[in-house]
């Protein structure tokens, strides 16, 4: 026993001689270098843009940092700090004192961005904390942007980003590029007695708005001048709302006319959803790295209110809950949020709640029918259901292999459309988070979904183009349509030479 516990001693002994290698800090500071600049830094030029890419996600708009509560929104704001450190965040001219500096320099915890996030550059960090040491003085300009002078897409530039199917399944609508083409069941007289009628999915016209000029005074033939990027139908069926750059148009659909062009926005309408009831609908956009749009309009096109600060990047998507009184939102800042909506006119949208769990761009979002679970799509390739009261997550949806660009409810049921990049849509139970079946036959990036009320027709659009219409049942190809300008030529039968005799 002894030389056994004399052996172990000597065993350990000799591991204990052996050099261990030192354990490497695996979120090590960042290293400042000297930039060497001419001149001082500005603010708004060189510390805006590096904030607004790597702190804005959680440090701006109606939800910042739930911990510090510090917004970074405006230069004020900044040096104003956050709720635990006030305005140590920041000392003028004392860099290695200011928790700013010493977070993002990975220093002190917590690290700012998180470790999740990607960190400031050795470069971004010495701008920082160059404009610290310079006294962190205000900006002294301002942006100015570009203007931008919208022109007509190239002619080889055609996918069908938007698909609505009415309500009563008659009638599928899809852009193709600045182009709005309707398609309906057309019935087919039988050949034969005996024979039942054929009904089949055609063409019926394209809906045009005569007003548009192009910037050199043209007619462009379309209902816009850009891509069309989002559609929505009134429940009713009567009102469809296309989205575009800065503009979105209200159809009378039985008419195939404009009633009403609202042109005011910055950037894209990324997104249009109506309310149950038919009386409102909602609009989400914005510029990228930017403050997102969301706006909520009477169904006469008249604004209600305008969600300032709503998401801190583009918002892709907006969904009413069941009984009107709650809209949600989502966007490129990887947030799904949801506000009150206001009762009386003039009074402003109150943030409720957020969720916080896609690791990329959120790109669709929905309610299920008691308002108690919300579903949402993303970047990150990832499905989520959401626990509303709890503010939780319920599960996650996996199945798509790409970034999930769209997600549609199927009227008053748990179930729901997601389309994706990898050339796939899928239709979910958000109850039970099963797959229940998947629609065939694209073969690019599909971007949108839509369905009618009871389910029975399902739509996709895709990047090459064509419009495809399923039997939302079995999940059958009934139509991939084309208007009929872009429809393969058929060549015509050659004629046979008479023979010789």
């Amino acid at each position: 026993m002894r030389r056994l516990i004399a052996f172990a001693l000597m065993v350990f002994v000799a591991h204990s001689a052996i050099p261990q290698e030192p354990k490497k800090d695996e979120f090590p500071p960042i290293p400042v270098i000297d930039l060497k600049l001419t001149k001082d830094v500005e603010y708004g030029a060189d510390i805006e843009p590096i904030f607004k890419n790597k702190c804005f996600v959680c440090h701006s708009g109606n939800v910042i940092d739930s911990n510090g509560k510090y917004d970074m929104s405006t230069y004020e704001k900044v040096m104003k700090g956050g709720a635990k450190r006030g305005a140590k965040v920041v000392l003028p001219g004392k860099s290695a004192d200011s928790f700013l500096f010493q977070s993002c320099a990975r220093l002190v915890k917590p690290m700012m961005p998180p470790k999740s996030e990607e960190p400031l550059s050795s470069k971004e960090l010495s701008m920082v904390k160059l404009w610290i040491d310079q006294g962190a003085k205000a900006p002294t300009t301002k942006a100015v942007k570009e203007k931008i002078i919208v022109n007509l897409p190239p002619a080889l530039v055609k996918p069908v980003r938007a698909v609505a199917v009415s309500p009563d399944g008659k009638v599928v609508v899809a852009s193709r590029g600045n182009q709005v083409h309707v398609f309906e069941v057309k019935t087919i007289p039988a050949e034969k007695k005996g024979d039942k009628d054929k009904q089949e999915w055609a063409f019926s016209k394209t809906l045009v708005d005569p007003t548009l000029k192009t910037p050199d005074g043209k007619d462009p033939k379309a209902a816009h001048i850009s891509l069309v990027e989002s559609m929505a139908f009134s429940p009713d069926g009567k009102t469809l709302v296309t989205g575009s750059f800065r503009e979105l148009t209200m159809w009378d659909f039985e008419k195939g006319t404009p009633k009403t062009r609202i042109g005011d926005f910055a950037d894209r309408v990324c997104a249009i959803s109506y309310s149950t009831d038919g009386k409102f609908f909602a609009t989400g956009g914005g510029a990228p790295t930017e403050d997102g749009e969301i706006r909520v309009y009477t169904a006469d096109g008249k604004l209600v209110t305008d969600i300032k600060n709503g998401h801190s990047d583009t918002v892709f998507g907006v969904a009413f809950s069941p009984d009107g009184k709650l809209l949600a939102t989502c966007g490129a800042d990887k947030f799904v949020k949801v506000f009150e909506l206001p009762t009386e006119p003039g009074k402003p949208a109150k943030f409720v709640k957020s969720f916080e769990g896609h690791t990329h761009h959120v790109m669709g979002v929905g309610w299920t029918p008691d308002g108690k679970k919300l579903a949402s799509c993303g970047a990150d390739n990832f499905v989520k259901v959401w626990d509303y009261e709890k503010g939780e997550k319920i599960r996650d949806m996996a199945g798509h292999t790409k970034q999930v660009t769209n997600l549609f409810f199927v009227g008053k049921t748990p179930q729901f459309l997601t389309g994706s990049g990898d050339n796939s849509v899928r239709m979910w139970n958000a109850e039970n988070g099963g797959a229940v079946r998947t629609f065939p036959g694209a073969v690019d990036f599909v971007y949108s979904v839509s369905s009618s009320t009871d389910g029975t027709v399902v739509a996709s659009g895709c990047e090459d183009g064509i419009l495809r219409v399923y039997n939302g049942t079995s999940g059958a190809l009934l139509k991939a349509a084309l208007p009929p300008d872009a429809e393969p030529k058929k060549e015509e039968p050659k004629k046979e030479e008479p023979k010789k005799k």
